[in-house]
């Protein structure tokens, strides 16, 4: 007869339950505070907006939502804050934005092909070069306001794009971002590329600009919103009022404070939104290669 006693099945072991941890808890409260604080600016200003200029004149920021925001919204976009009916918001937003991309776009340039003479092109004098430029961190512009003025106007340029963009493009920070990169790519990569037969423009067209591309997009954003929240050198190069930034635009509302008449805080406040939205976007869709371009500098 055959033995019909089973043998006990091997003992599973059960799933360990995932201990909860108190201090990841704390991390995301921190964080979801800071992002309510870091909005609360811009949620005011958007409430601000639904009101009437008087009301806010009167009572301040409150908790009330009013039925002024269409009408405020079409004011900042269409409508002119001047006699020559040149500057509205939408004009001031192109202006800006030429501002912003020509400021990143001809520093990118600038800085790569001087970073790619200091590295590839065996000067006698390279490294004291590249010292001269990274001494001019300590040369704002506000320390060389007057005489970049002075250059900009006897040449012609002021109120124009040209004026704005040109003699602010020249970077210190950008030209050693990228000398760190260069320096980080292989020997072996630039011999093979003159057994090849490439020569330095094809090499750092064909090469070194693709190779390039995340240090390209994280100096990208920095000089963005550095050109984008530019005042103080605009104000000065540009009194047509058609060429205004969104900032000289904001600035020139919120003085109607100073005069006799109610300043229109809904419409500036537009303005501000309108303002912020840019930067924002960029380093939201950027901001993976805003990290991977640093980091690899200091390969």
């Amino acid at each position: 007869m055959a033995d019909t006693t089973h043998t006990p099945a091997a003992s599973i072991p059960a799933p360990r339950r995932q201990r909860f941890r108190w201090e990841t808890l704390g991390d995301h409260v921190v964080l979801i505070i800071g992002a309510f604080v870091m909005m609360a600016p811009l949620l005011m200003l958007i409430q601000m907006s639904t009101i009437p200029d008087a009301d806010i004149m009167r009572t301040g920021p409150s908790l009330e939502i009013g039925d002024q925001f269409w009408p405020n919204l079409k004011k900042a976009l269409f409508e002119s804050m001047s006699f020559s009916g040149d500057n509205t918001g939408l004009s001031m937003f192109r202006n800006s934005l030429i501002l912003g991309l020509g400021f990143a776009i001809g520093k990118i340039i600038v800085s790569m092909m001087a970073a790619y003479a200091i590295v590839y092109f065996r000067l006698r004098f390279a490294t004291l070069a590249f010292w001269l430029i990274f001494t001019t961190l300590l040369l704002p512009l506000e320390v060389r306001i007057l005489p970049s003025y002075e250059v900009t106007q006897k040449m012609g340029l002021l109120n124009s794009y040209t004026g704005l963009i040109v003699p602010l493009i020249a970077s210190a920070t950008a030209t050693f971002f990228f000398r760190q990169f260069f320096m980080s790519v292989p020997e072996e990569l630039v011999e093979a590329a003159r057994i090849d037969g490439a020569g330095p423009m094809k090499f750092f067209i064909d090469i070194l600009v693709p190779l390039s591309q995340t240090m390209i997009a994280a100096i990208f954003i920095i000089m963005f919103v550095t050109g984008w929240n530019q005042y103080l050198w605009p104000t000065m190069i540009v009194t047509d009022e058609g060429k205004f930034t969104l900032v000289q635009g904001i600035k020139q509302i919120t003085q109607g404070l100073e005069g006799n008449h109610i300043p229109e805080f809904g419409r500036s406040n537009l303005l501000a939104i309108l303002a912020v939205l840019p930067p924002v976007l960029v380093v939201v869709f950027f901001q993976g290669w805003f990290v991977k371009g640093l980091t690899e500098s200091d390969k």
